[in-house]
């Protein structure tokens, strides 16, 4: 199952609204297929401009590695890795990008959020993939 424009489009007015009414700062919101290549992508206005490509490599990662940014995190400082161990300079492991799954716990995306501290980043990315997860 791939994910639908209308499916993408709720899934950033959500991580917006959370981010508005929890945290009251604009995001950037990065959404990518299972293959991380981007579907969508919204900057808040306000929001900081190197938020805009932390975001896209949040989602990105997510997708491709098939974990979330805090998990690859959690790696990277175990194994005392660096990102540039995986081969792909689009890598990050800055907390904030969640995969995201069908309710069959198939893979169809990544979400990255950007713009808050790495937590509250990363709690609107879980919010996002439980979302995929009900659909």
């Amino acid at each position: 199952m791939e994910m639908s424009l209308a499916m993408v489009q709720d899934l950033t007015a959500r991580a917006i609204e959370l981010a508005n009414s929890e945290f009251k700062r604009p995001i950037c919101v990065a959404v990518c297929d299972q293959y991380g290549l981007l579907l969508s992508f919204t900057r808040v206005p306000g929001a900081t401009i190197r938020s805009i490509s932390i975001a896209q490599g949040k989602a990105y990662t997510a997708a491709r590695m098939g974990v979330n940014t805090d998990a690859f995190l959690e790696r990277l400082q175990r194994d005392n890795l660096q990102t540039s161990y995986f081969c792909d300079p689009l890598f990050t492991g800055l907390q904030g990008g969640a995969v995201l799954k069908n309710s069959a716990g198939e893979i169809i995306g990544g979400a990255g959020i950007s713009g808050l501290t790495a937590q509250e980043d990363q709690v609107i990315a879980n919010m996002m993939a439980a979302t995929t997860q009900k659909a």
